[in-house]
């Protein structure tokens, strides 16, 4: 399918776009045009959207080369196949990129890595994917509507794309009318089908945001409210109901073994490169990005990205070198 807005090359997000439309009609140039600066136009193609707060196990992934394994396919591979049990079972086998890692976080993955993480990895994932799709459906059915009809709300935090050109979102039905349930995120937040991945300073859409997101940098020390309040604070505490309840991926006779990021730094060869706040504490440090394991619990991790550390620096924050 056609992507409206696509990354060719890193770094490099463009978009693609028509005249806009209106009753699915192109309108004229002298209509679109409002001044100097300033057009109106519509999407050619599809928006990707990553649901914000979230990591669903992968269902499909790029597998790295490797010249002792020249069989592995290429491109992006159904974590169920057999190579991907290869590789799960030890990433860190000779032939592959380099991936620096601490001692202490590569210890902490040995312990989850084996012959059964991928298939482990696979099981999860297809229930992830159906409970979307079936909250999906159901909404378009209670709302009497079809999949021509239906349309979906995007609730945006501070930053409104990611790298890969995708839209950052919490997503839910288009309702006017209250009470609107909760939003896919947070569903399947409750429902045990994602493991929370809170990335500052997108994890509330629902507050006033900061004209600067300099302003948004909590004071050392003072977490709590931010953790415990808002979107954020109902994510928090729907995972620890759902890990209480072994649901989902937290099912107590066979959990997720690797999470979905880990999956992917290891599959990229990339370390780990978000900062840390652990927001069970009241914490005045950032955690080095390797050390996000030394956090128990997926809920009390707060990731910050590379380029914002210099801003909880700032604040007073104490930042451990890269």
């Amino acid at each position: 399918m056609a992507k409206a807005l696509e990354q060719p090359v890193p770094g490099i997000t463009v978009g693609h776009a028509l005249l806009a439309r209106a009753n699915g009609a192109a309108q004229p140039v002298d209509r679109i045009v409002h001044d100097g600066d300033t057009i109106n136009i519509a999407a050619d193609g599809n928006f990707g959207v990553r649901l914000l707060g979230v990591d669903a196990p992968e269902v499909s992934f790029e597998l790295p080369r490797n010249p002792n394994f020249p069989d592995f396919p290429k491109g992006f591979v159904d974590i169920g196949d057999p190579a991907w049990t290869t590789f799960l079972t030890d990433p860190f086998a000779k032939g592959y990129q380099d991936l620096e890692l601490r001692s202490a976080l590569r210890a902490h993955l040995l312990t989850r890595l084996g012959p059964q993480t991928a298939a482990n990895h696979a099981a999860h994932a297809a229930p992830a994917t159906r409970a979307l799709k079936d909250m999906i459906k159901l909404d378009i059915t209670e709302q009497g509507l079809d999949e021509t009809t239906f349309k979906i709300r995007l609730a945006f935090a501070h930053e409104i794309l990611d790298r890969y050109g995708r839209l950052l979102c919490y997503v839910n039905r288009d309702q006017k009318q209250p009470p609107r349930p909760p939003a896919y995120n947070e569903r399947l937040l409750a429902a045990g089908h994602v493991v929370p991945y809170f990335i500052w300073p997108n994890v509330d859409p629902f507050v006033r945001q900061q004209d600067r997101v300099a302003d948004a940098v909590p004071a050392p020390g003072d977490v709590r409210a931010l953790a415990e309040s808002g979107a954020l604070g109902r994510a928090r505490q729907a995972v620890r109901q759902a890990r209480d309840a072994g649901l989902g991926l937290w099912d107590h006779a066979g959990p997720l073994m690797l999470l979905p990021f880990e999956l992917r730094f290891l599959a990229q060869r990339r370390a780990p490169d978000r900062y840390l706040i652990d927001l069970s504490d009241n914490a005045k440090e950032l955690l080095h990005p390797q050390s996000y394991f030394r956090v128990p619990n997926p809920e009390d991790r707060l990731f910050v990205n590379a380029e914002h550390a210099p801003l909880f620096g700032a604040k007073g924050w104490s930042v451990p070198p890269m």
